[in-house]
């Protein structure tokens, strides 16, 4: 059982930066590919960035790569996503995921998901 708890949201003008985080506890927590995804309304949920957390190997969704930074935090267990660049587009609510196989970018491949923290970006 992994539990995530994320963190870091909030209100921000477009060309602003925010830095998430998902504080990771449980069984084997480094054995898990780890995941942030978003959602907003009317939207299906999507992929932002993933990293197997034994490689410490990032990758990305096309429209975030260049803007957006995961990184971890061994002694803390904690994943960051570090969000510059934001636009408007980038409103949504974002899921911090767990999953045991690595760099998935498919939502159903992951078990383990946190509450979400929302992230607002405005004009």
């Amino acid at each position: 059982q992994v539990q995530l708890v994320e963190s870091g949201g909030g209100l921000v003008q477009a060309g602003g930066s925010l830095r998430l985080s998902c504080a990771a506890s449980g069984r084997d927590v480094n054995n898990f590919n780890m995941a942030w995804f978003r959602q907003s309304p009317g939207n299906e949920r999507e992929f932002v960035a993933g990293m197997y957390w034994s490689s410490s190997t990032p990758y990305y969704e096309d429209t975030v790569a260049g803007r957006f930074t995961i990184s971890r935090d061994n002694a803390k267990n904690t994943i960051y996503l570090q969000m510059n660049s934001l636009k408007t587009e980038d409103t949504a609510l974002y899921y911090c995921a767990a999953s045991r196989r690595a760099y998935s970018a498919d939502g159903s491949d992951y078990m383990y998901w946190g509450q979400g923290t929302q992230v607002t970006v405005s004009s």
